[in-house]
């Protein structure tokens, strides 16, 4: 049960820090991440909803709304546009449970799903909603390839700490 568990506390602290951290590292390594012609984005909140869907164990977390909020305030904090990210982190909450119905839940899967619900994130926020203006070929390039290198890496790089946090907060002995 989700709201007898610590999760409660540390799901929404966790999403809360991704949102911060998102800001934060574009902010301060704006030099690297948005170099002209290419430019990362930070998603680590799509990681934070991805791998709370495959660590949340039989404990159900409410995702889409704490995705829906998380979307509420990315678009009234960071992007401009309401209703983006609104529409948008749900979104990628559904595609990574439409696709863990055929994979396994091994590392390589999640990281496949997750590479996946990034791409369908970053060409429906910044091409087919029209923020950008650019062909094809130098989007796939410019700003998707590198957002996909960075995101990934953060994936690598976090899984098995929030694995760690996730096992932590799920263990019933030390409640």
């Amino acid at each position: 049960m989700y709201r007898l568990s610590r999760l409660k506390y540390i799901f929404p602290i966790g999403l809360f820090v991704c949102l911060f951290l998102d800001g934060a590292l574009s902010h301060v390594w704006a030099p690297l991440f948005f170099s002209y012609p290419y430019s990362m984005v930070s998603e680590l909140v799509l990681l934070w909803l991805v791998l709370s869907y495959f660590f949340q164990d039989d404990i159900e977390i409410p995702l889409i709304p704490f995705a829906i909020a998380a979307g509420a305030v990315y678009d009234l904090y960071f992007s401009g546009i309401l209703g983006l990210y609104i529409f948008l982190y749900p979104l990628v909450v559904e595609i990574t449970k439409i696709l863990s119905r055929y994979f396994s839940s091994s590392f390589l899967s999640m990281i496949m799903i997750f590479f996946v619900d990034i791409v369908i994130f970053e060409t429906w926020a910044y091409y087919l909603v029209n923020i950008t203006n650019v062909g094809f070929g130098d989007y796939l390039i410019y700003t998707l390839a590198p957002t996909l290198a960075l995101n990934l890496i953060y994936f690598v790089v976090l899984f098995w700490p929030i694995r760690a946090i996730y096992l932590w907060a799920l263990d019933d002995d030390q409640i």
